[in-house]
This record gives C-alpha cells, structure tokens and sequence, in this order.
C-alpha cells in the first residue's frame, strides 16, 4: 500500500463493515490487506470503488481473471488489486495441525 497518513480509527471500522462480503474467498483476501498495515485514504477509496461488485465478480478482479474497466480503470482500484495479490505471501490464517497434536 502507498505510504502516506492513515485513516482515522472510525473510518477504518466503517470500511471494514463496507468490506465484508459474502463470499469467504473474499473476505479472507480483503482482510489481509487490512493485516498489512496502515489503510490511507487512497486505499480507502479504491476498496470503496470495488464494493458495489457483485461477489464473483470482485474475486475475479482480485484473483487477476479479469481486469478493471471503465470507472474502476484507475489508480486506486489498481493499488487496491496488486496490494490484495501481493499479500498472498502470508502465511495462512489457521495452520492445519495433525490429529497428534497437542
């Protein structure tokens, strides 16, 4: 995400409210942009952009399958989209463990 001044904590918890989706797949991805640091108001309006979507269609934008067009073809949705797949570097959420374990 680009560098720059933060959000304000009341406007992080509403865009984390305006973020949740329904499918998990999305949700998951969401969250781990939230996880990497700061949000900045120029993040905060891409994600603002992107959530009109329909579901599948957002994931596909996320997952590369398809690229942004017409009002989302802009530099912050794109931010947005390359910051979600950078983060894919994360170790997972809930590591599975074996039976045997404690």
């Amino acid at each position: 995400m680009d560098a720059g001044p933060a959000i304000d904590a009341a406007a992080l918890s509403k865009l984390r409210w305006r973020c949740r989706r329904g499918l998990l797949e999305n949700d998951l991805l969401i969250e781990r942009l939230f996880n990497r640091g700061p949000v900045t108001p120029a993040t905060a309006a891409g994600l603002e952009a992107l959530m009109p979507l329909a579901d599948n269609d957002l994931l596909d934008l996320l997952l590369g399958r398809t690229k942004p067009t017409s009002d989302l073809d802009r530099p912050e949705v794109h931010q947005v989209i390359q910051a979600v797949r950078a983060s894919g570097t994360t170790p997972p959420l809930h590591p599975i463990q074996s039976r045997n374990s404690p």
